[in-house]
């Protein structure tokens, strides 16, 4: 019986890496090659936040920091500063993911996006204190609010299609002990 919450938690902590890896690869993809005037929304943060609050032990901080760290190489963006701040992001998601477990899906919602432009925001001031170039300001408001406004999305498929769910009392946690 102990052998199930082992091999479910190592399970999904693939599914999430494999999950990463896909998102990169279509991100990758070269579909268009002139440059598009929108971009998307940023599926690997949604995602990390939705797993971080649904359950914080399928994605630990050191796969977090290693899958956000590939992303800003392979997406040449500068290495580390937005791994950094994702991995904030959701390490403080974590944090609450207890409090929002009660709560509805709004509450949860309105926090996503709270971090969302939180992240966002840092990021564009690091980069700005740096004195990094900058991607248009627009494209960057775009992205946020696209990676907000797909959140309800991205919980629906890790709800419905991943069997993510929110933990709930005296279900198994990463250890096999009861939450």
């Amino acid at each position: 019986m102990s052998e199930l919450p082992q091999t479910r938690l190592w399970t999904m902590r693939l599914g999430f890496t494999l999950l990463v890896c896909v998102i990169l690869f279509f991100h990758l993809l070269p579909l268009d090659t002139t440059p598009r005037r929108w971009v998307g929304p940023d599926l690997l943060l949604a995602f990390a936040c939705a797993w971080s609050i649904r359950r914080p032990e399928y994605v630990p901080a050191i796969a977090l920091a290693l899958l956000f760290l590939l992303a800003d190489l392979l997406l040449q963006r500068p290495p580390g500063l937005w791994a950094l701040l994702a991995l904030v992001a959701c390490e403080r998601l974590k944090n609450r993911a207890r409090g929002l477990r009660d709560t509805g899906f709004a509450r949860e919602w309105l926090t996503v996006c709270i971090v969302v432009a939180g992240v966002a925001l840092a990021y564009r001031a690091l980069l700005i204190i740096t004195l990094v170039e900058l991607p248009a300001f627009g494209l960057t408001l775009f992205e946020t609010i696209m990676t907000m406004l797909f959140y309800p999305l991205v919980v629906a498929v890790t709800h419905g299609l991943m069997r993510v769910r929110k933990a709930m009392p005296g279900d198994m946690d990463g250890s096999g002990g009861r939450i």
